[in-house]
């Protein structure tokens, strides 16, 4: 079994509160996302279509999928509203030297 490994993302301070960046790691779409300050890396689609959450909109610490309208906790990646019901995975990060890594399996 292959150890997760730490890939690098972007720079610690370059995405503003409520930007959103898209990025490849490990082979997946992933997002990461600035809410008040705080990074999070998610994955980029939404659980309830095949559809970018990149597209929507960061608030209260939640994505929002422009879709249908279904929001996910960005720390947790549950669903926080309908019409999704499946969580979005979430991933650990971690800032090293100002940069900004992701850990994927």
């Amino acid at each position: 079994m292959m150890p997760d490994q730490w890939i690098a993302i972007a720079t610690e301070n370059e995405l503003a509160p409520g930007q959103m960046k898209r990025v490849e790691a490990g082979g997946r779409r992933l997002l990461l996302c600035n809410a008040d300050g705080r990074l999070y890396v998610v994955d980029e689609m939404c659980s309830h279509e095949d559809y970018s959450l990149y597209l929507g909109c960061i608030q209260d610490g939640r994505i929002k999928c422009s879709l249908h309208g279904s929001y996910f906790d960005l720390e947790t990646g549950q669903p926080t509203a309908e019409p999704a019901d499946a969580p979005i995975r979430t991933y650990s990060i971690k800032i090293v030297a100002g940069e900004v890594l992701v850990q994927v399996p």
